[in-house]
């Protein structure tokens, strides 16, 4: 079946002027113009937007993502070099994961630490409450 560009645009939460973008770019050299020269985009195409779109959402570069699909042209021979890509992705993404971890935990110390006090005042909060005081200093190395 094809799509048109604004058809693409609408069903992946994109504009027409990124997909016209990620062409230019050769992130998109399947697509095919219809007799008039306008895109039709098919199923195949779509699932390459997802690809791409997965791949930017793990923050890799639009660099990165035109050397992978450079690589799936030439073919097999460079099936190591597309494997080695997505496992450097994975660790990437584990690295920012477990930053976004950290985050989080600082986060939820924070919404825990302001509940306290607001329910019980300032006055001595680590005092009364051991485990905030503890987490206090897990996340931050501040004991006092």
């Amino acid at each position: 079946m094809g799509y048109t560009i604004g058809q693409v645009a609408k069903k992946m939460g994109l504009t027409a002027h990124t997909l016209r973008y990620y062409e230019k770019e050769g992130l998109l050299p399947f697509i095919k113009k219809n007799g008039s020269g306008l895109r039709v985009f098919s199923d195949n195409d779509i699932g390459w937007l997802e690809l791409i779109e997965c791949l930017k959402g793990t923050g890799m570069s639009l660099k990165g993502i035109k050397q992978y699909i450079d690589w799936y042209i030439e073919g097999d021979s460079t099936l190591e070099k597309r494997l080695e890509m997505f496992k450097q992705q994975k660790v990437n993404l584990e690295e920012q994961m477990l930053q976004l971890q950290r985050h989080m935990e600082k986060i939820n110390y924070k919404i825990a630490y302001y509940s306290e006090i607001i329910a019980n005042g300032s006055e001595g909060v680590f005092e009364r409450n051991k485990e905030l005081a503890k987490e206090r200093e897990r996340l931050y190395g501040i004991d006092k």
